[in-house]
Parts: C-alpha cells; structure tokens; sequence
C-alpha cells in the first residue's frame, strides 16, 4: 500500500498551530517569525512533506502551464523555436505543453480546445498552412487565455505576434541575385492565404521596381508546400517563357524539392538555375547541392521573444483584459547568409 502524504494539517496539528501558518511559513511570510518557519519547514523536511499543487494552482487561478501549438517539430526550424520557448519557460518556473497540427486545419483546431480543457495560462501558436479561419483563437480571449502568435501569423488584425521581417529577406534576396547578373527570377511562394507568402510577394515586387525592372507575375507561382505541389511549381517556372536563371523558394525545404527536380531534367543547379531560399537550416550544408544562399528567419529568437511577450501578458492580465484593445508584436530583422563566399 502506497504511504499516505504528509498534509499541511498533519504539520499544524504535530506543532499545535494552525493550517494558515504553517501555510505562511512555508512561503516565507513576513509575519511569521523565524522561530515558527525554522520548526514548520523543519518539520515538513523531516515529514518530505510536497505541496499540493493543485490546490496551489487553484488558489492561485493558474497552472503555471503555457500551451505551444506548432505545425511540424520535426522541422528543424520549429525545434530551435521550441528551444527558445522552453528555456525562457524554464526560468520563469513554467511548463510548456506541446501540440502539433501537421498542418491540418482541424487537428489545430481539436488541440485549442484541448488545451483550454488542460487550463494552461497561455498560449503560443504558429498556424498551420491550412487555417482560414480564427474563431477557435477568439474562444481563448473568452476563457481570459492570452494567445500569441509567432513565425506563421494569421492574417487579421488585433493579435499579439512576433515574426521575422519576410518583406526586407526577400529584397534581400532578389537584390542579391539582380547583383549577380540575374535578370529573369522566377518565386516558388507558399499559400496565398499565409501572411508570410504576401510578404515575400511584396518583397520580390519591391526589389524588382527598385531596380527599374518591371514586376510579372507569371514568375510567381504558388505551392502547397507538399513535395508534389513544389515539384509542379519548379515546372511551370522552368517552362515560362522567359527563361528563368535563379529560382527563390519559400523555404529550404522547398528548395531542395525544386533542386532534386531540376537535377532530374538535366539542370546543372546553381549554374543554368541560381537557388535562394529561407530558413538557413543547418542541414543545407551537408547536402550535395544547396542554395547560393538563405534567409535568416532565426526561430530561436522568435521563439524566445514571443514566450516572453506571452508572460508578460500573464503578469499584466489581473489588471488588462485579454481582449484589450491594445496588441503587442515584435519584428525580427532577417539576415541573408550567402553560402560559398
């Protein structure tokens, strides 16, 4: 039979004082004196006496859980976000729930409501590329459960967020191609409905109007992100009429699908077609062919900042209501790293 756990009653009655303060002298208080935590904590050694946490978060109205809803953790951008989360987490006595979408619409939404029913205090979420709608976000607010969104943001106004700049990477980019002598660029963009696919579109228009070139948008074609979908995309830009010489890809992943297909048709990669791409995953470099270059989104940091925002919101939330009118975001500035030079 399992040995019963020592009770803050069993501690007040061995002591002859009351459950309040043993229950004070527990914490610290400063109204009990020295002598009485000395003897109380003393005791509760000796006892290996453990709070009940439960009746703790219950009196203190949280869980000290945060929930983290992402699309794919085996994606190394999402584990090195993951990281940055849980160390900030750590060090602020917090537990961080996971949940994974796979980029299903309806999985993200089942997880939301899981979540609530767990009763974290917050949440983190990078949606998936599927979500066209946000009411399961709006239900959170309800429940007095601050949501902040990082990296794959919805499109809608009124949220908490941090993101990387997209738009500033991709002029970036493309200027760094149009420097190379590269004329004719050719996007393989993600779904049109993900924020960040706007971003990289107004970022490919913007460099190309910098440098007096004229925008077609028959050079951007857009992906699903499945490796069929970015196989098809790398098609339709290999077969345009103007002859495309350099490709920028959604993400590294997509690069490598467009570069695996290209290698397939007989195309010296990087040398008939330029790659650049985003993400800057450490795997690029243990490839046989990688990108010329890639933007870096740094998750970690992402990662880090939103957890932090997300506390913040936390310690403001007795005093601010969740759906108050005012809304935190964070930009992190992005960085192309060229490769092999």
């Amino acid at each position: 039979m399992a040995e019963k756990q020592p009770t803050i009653k069993e501690i007040a009655k061995r002591l002859n004082i009351s459950v309040s303060t043993v229950s004070r002298a527990l914490h610290n208080h400063s109204s009990i004196g020295l002598r009485t935590k000395t003897m109380v904590q003393e005791l509760a050694k000796e006892l290996n006496y453990e709070p009940n946490q439960t009746a703790i978060f219950f009196q203190q109205r949280k869980t000290f859980t945060i929930g983290v809803i992402l699309p794919e953790l085996a994606e190394s951008f999402f584990s090195s976000a993951i990281s940055g989360i849980e160390d900030v987490a750590y060090k602020n006595n917090y537990t961080v729930l996971l949940g994974q979408s796979h980029d299903d619409f309806e999985r993200e939404k089942q997880i939301v409501e899981a979540m609530k029913k767990h009763r974290v205090d917050g949440l983190l979420v990078s949606i998936s590329k599927n979500t066209n709608s946000y009411e399961h976000f709006d239900s959170l607010a309800k429940s007095n459960v601050p949501v902040v969104f990082f990296d794959r943001i919805p499109n809608a106004g009124g949220i908490h967020y941090v993101a990387c700049n997209m738009i500033s990477g991709t002029v970036q980019a493309v200027s760094y191609l149009l420097k190379k002598g590269h004329r004719i660029i050719g996007m393989i963009n993600g779904p049109e409905k993900l924020f960040a696919s706007g971003e990289r579109q107004d970022g490919y228009i913007q460099a190309m109007l910098k440098n007096r070139l004229k925008f077609d948008p028959s050079l951007i074609v857009h992906s699903d992100l499945s490796a069929e979908s970015n196989f098809e995309a790398t098609q339709k830009l290999i077969s345009n009429k103007r002859k495309v010489t350099a490709i920028v890809a959604f993400n590294d992943y997509v690069a490598m699908d467009a570069m695996h297909y290209a290698e397939q048709k007989k195309i010296k990669i990087n040398n008939d077609i330029w790659f650049v791409s985003y993400a800057n995953l450490p795997m690029v470099h243990y490839l046989k062919y990688q990108p010329v270059a890639s933007v870096e989104q740094f998750p970690n940091i992402q990662g880090q900042k939103a957890t932090q925002m997300l506390l913040e919101l936390l310690i403001n939330k007795e005093t601010e209501p969740v759906n108050d009118p005012a809304h935190y975001k964070i930009i992190v500035d992005s960085k192309l790293v060229i490769y092999n030079e």
